[in-house]
């Protein structure tokens, strides 16, 4: 059974989503402010974090990003603020995906099936794959990755965004191509994401001495490449 923490201070959308999540079969543990959310997602083990923005206490992007800063659960911010420049916050903040209220509980349901599979349920004949490039390995059955020995700790989504390079070396990836197998949408989000979580990345390679192997091919995307 999976485990899900919902963060959210309208207790009729809680009382609604808690009936609908535990009848498919979750365990769902709630919290009403982001204080207790906070404190609940850091002392105790979630298959799956989901979050309001508009929350007593602390606000929810700070909550989602400092519960990022330490953990890879998966986070879906479940919001009524749904212009482009919130979503793009939210993701930026360390959210793997956002859905705006009102929503269909349908819609709910195969957001959290995704996140989960996106978490570690990856097809069978992928999940004993280690990758090696210029000092960095992926471990896809671990879902460790180090540089030159030392473990790097990278957040889901990173990680994904990682293999996805990793798997074909000096293959030029469109933004468009790793929205669609990174954050599993098929439409431009009219956000930066993609470019913000290369650098993330880019970031954390760097800091334990990767080479830079992470290259922008002005006007088509990004490849992984030694020079």
């Amino acid at each position: 059974m999976k485990k899900i923490l919902f963060i959210e201070d309208d207790s009729q959308v809680s009382s609604i989503v808690k009936k609908g999540l535990e009848e498919e079969g979750f365990s769902l543990t709630l919290a009403t402010d982001g204080e207790s959310g906070l404190a609940l997602a850091l002392e105790k083990s979630f298959d799956l974090v989901i979050l309001d923005l508009m929350l007593p206490r602390i606000p929810g992007l700070e909550v989602c990003s400092r519960i990022r800063a330490v953990r890879n659960v998966p986070i879906l911010l479940l919001t009524a603020l749904g212009t482009a420049e919130n979503v793009a916050e939210g993701l930026n903040k360390g959210a793997d995906d956002y859905l705006v209220k009102p929503f269909k509980f349908i819609e709910l349901i195969a957001r959290i099936n995704s996140l989960l599979r996106r978490a570690g349920q990856a097809p069978e004949e992928d999940r004993s794959e280690v990758y090696r490039f210029a000092g960095v390995v992926l471990n896809n059955t671990s879902k460790i990755v180090t540089v030159n020995g030392q473990e790097v700790a990278l957040t889901s989504t990173e990680f994904k965004l990682l293999l996805l390079l990793m798997k074909m070396p000096n293959k030029v990836y469109s933004r468009q191509e790793i929205l669609e197998q990174v954050w599993e949408v098929n439409f431009d989000l009219g956000t930066n994401v993609v470019d913000v979580y290369i650098n993330y990345l880019r970031k954390k390679l760097d800091k334990h001495g990767s080479p830079k192997i992470i290259h922008t091919v002005v006007g088509m995307g990004y490849v992984m490449r030694e020079k």
